[in-house]
């Protein structure tokens, strides 16, 4: 008999293939609801597409839109079309766009909305600079970690496991702990996770509103989704909006089919308007060589005649959009290490090699 899946070892290899696919019975989440009655269906006209790169990425699903129609679906490891996966940090860049739009004024200092955290090394920071993950605050997001900071951050999220002599922790209590900075905030981009669930946080006190009903009304069922999605909450009730949402691989690929069908000035100033000279600074530039790329709003964006906007998460989650060829590529993965350059690179030059041969 395999040793059973538990929140000890669920993000752990082989345990995250099964993990990954019914996070529900792991953590305590919250529902996203679509509308049935607006689902966009999915015109088929399927081709070939040189998949070779799935297996060693540990690919568990894959569906590619191309101009509106669905031209490649492939699954694996148990999956199917119906089967929800973790977005991991794909998480983010969905909640970028229903910051987008909620029209919500990202310059203002973020302990408007959050005065709890004026004690904290976020003091300071604007809402702009925790989108472009430009805030000075000292967190280093080593996934590996088996303590410090990242590992109580975890446990306030719910996904890990207490001692049994520890009480237990919440998301917006956590950020009590983080009361260095080690540098200007406006800086140089340095990822930090907590500054999306922050995020979050000014997304509910702004409008006094559940970030997963938000969703639903803003995002989810306006794309036409075919089914719920989820997020992660932790013990009171906090979404886990850096990496706790849940959904289909072509639900998915509907979230960048509505971001080609419906442009918009948030969009566009994603795709356009981000500071490369502080990505060259930052902390992500050796996964992505040479590779001329700013991040805006929790999106990264490859520059080009065609720009790629595109999203990632831990262990292989991916979403790439590119609106001037009308391409869409989702994928998920169980991949052992959570950050692999070299898988990272495999990725990145398929998703190349599949935009030349339908370009």
């Amino acid at each position: 008999m395999n040793p059973p899946v538990t929140l000890a070892n669920w993000r752990s290899a082989p345990f995250n293939r099964w993990g990954f696919q019914h996070v529900r019975e792991l953590i305590p989440s919250a529902d996203i609801p679509n509308d049935p009655h607006r689902v966009w269906e999915l015109p088929v006209q399927k081709r070939n597409i040189d998949g070779e790169f799935l297996v060693e990425t540990q690919t568990d699903a894959l569906v590619i839109l191309h101009r509106g129609r669905l031209i490649a679906e492939h699954y694996a490891h148990g999956m199917t079309f119906e089967t929800p996966h973790i977005l991991m940090s794909l998480s983010k860049s969905l909640m970028g766009l229903l910051f987008g739009s909620l029209g919500i004024d990202p310059d203002p200092p973020v302990t408007d909305s959050v005065p709890e955290v004026g004690t904290t090394a976020y003091a300071g920071a604007s809402v702009r600079h925790l989108l472009d993950m430009r805030a000075g605050v000292k967190f280093e997001e080593d996934y590996l970690a088996t303590s410090g900071p990242i590992v109580e951050y975890r446990k306030a999220y719910g996904w890990n496991p207490l001692r049994p002599d520890e009480a237990p922790g919440d998301l917006h209590s956590f950020y009590q702990v983080l009361k260095e900075r080690d540098g200007p905030h406006g800086g140089g981009f340095k990822y930090i996770s907590p500054n999306s669930d922050l995020l979050g946080w000014v997304i509910e006190r702004a409008t006094g509103r559940r970030y997963a009903d938000l969703m639903s009304e803003l995002l989810w069922k306006p794309m036409g989704a075919e089914r719920t999605a989820s997020i992660t909450v932790d013990r009171l009730g906090a979404p886990g909006c850096a990496g706790g949402m849940c959904a289909t691989a072509r639900d998915l690929v509907r979230v960048g089919q509505w971001m080609i069908e419906h442009p918009s000035p948030w969009i566009e100033d994603i795709e356009r308007n981000g500071d490369r000279q502080a990505w060259d600074a930052g902390n992500l530039v050796p996964y992505f060589p040479g590779m001329p790329i700013h991040y805006r709003s929790q999106w990264y964006v490859l520059h080009g005649t065609s720009p790629l906007i595109f999203g990632l998460g831990s262990y292989g989650q991916n979403l790439f959009i590119d609106r001037k060829n009308e391409l869409v590529i989702a994928k998920f993965s169980s991949q052992a290490l959570p950050v692999d350059a070299e898988r990272i690179g495999l990725t990145m030059r398929a998703v190349s090699q599949i935009r030349k041969t339908l370009s």
